[in-house]
């Protein structure tokens, strides 16, 4: 069989939340890739070593990617990744690169497939609970009602006017500009809930846009919801 590359989402922090295919194939792969230069500071290895903690003897795969907006350098370090599990990959052993939440959500993980299956390799995505996702269920209530629409916003990009969407919005990666992301939620006149680590041992909830802190930590989700109508409960 050939060794192919699965892209495993660990999901947002809780361990117990990994699919039991995700448990499987970090339990059948041979090398386990890790998005860092050191598993002991990687989030998602942490998650999935709880969950599987035989992987802690398995091979690993570091594979670190600079924190820059620069598509050259990125795209240089995305191709060096991809040579990385092609190199594994041509030695017959298949490589579970696990990730955050889902592989298909704004995951480095795409990046590096794209240039595997271009160079002729097998992979594979094996969704995991999306944060906003686990999110929502901490908060105990829904992402989207009837027709109501979903907009899934990335807040470190310009978010001002992705606010005027009709619908509910999912703000991700907001930490660094919570200032200006709370600035315009209060001129809007707009209300969002917040939480911080989901699902990890130091999470943080917050539930209005009084209560969110100008500053929070990396793993920071906002949802923001449309006023209620007053047919909601029918």
């Amino acid at each position: 069989m050939q060794a192919k590359l699965y892209g495993i989402g660990v999901g947002p922090g809780d361990p117990e939340l990994l699919t039991l295919k995700a448990v499987r194939l970090l339990r059948e792969c041979e090398v386990i890739g890790i998005p860092g230069k050191d598993p002991s500071e990687s989030v998602a290895y942490k998650i999935a070593v709880a969950a599987c903690p035989e992987i802690a003897e398995k091979e690993h795969l570091l594979l670190p990617t600079p924190m820059t907006k620069d598509l050259s350098l990125l795209n240089a370090n995305y191709a060096e990744c991809a040579k990385k599990v092609e190199g594994v990959l041509d030695a017959g052993r298949s490589v579970a690169l696990i990730t955050l939440g889902d592989p298909t959500v704004y995951s480095t993980y795409m990046y590096v497939q794209r240039f595997v299956v271009a160079d002729g390799y097998a992979a594979e995505i094996v969704s995991g609970i999306p944060s906003f996702c686990a999110v929502a269920a901490r908060f105990n209530d829904s992402l989207a009602d009837r027709e109501e629409q979903l907009h899934i916003i990335p807040a470190s990009y310009d978010i001002e006017t992705a606010l005027t969407y009709p619908g509910n919005k999912v703000l991700m990666k907001a930490a660094s500009k919570l200032d200006k992301v709370k600035a315009i939620l209060r001129k809007n006149g707009q209300q969002a809930m917040m939480i911080e680590n989901c699902g990890m041992a130091d999470e943080r909830i917050h539930y209005s846009t009084e209560e969110i802190p100008e500053k929070g930590s990396y793993y920071s989700l906002l949802i923001v919801k449309d006023a209620p109508k007053s047919n909601d409960r029918a």
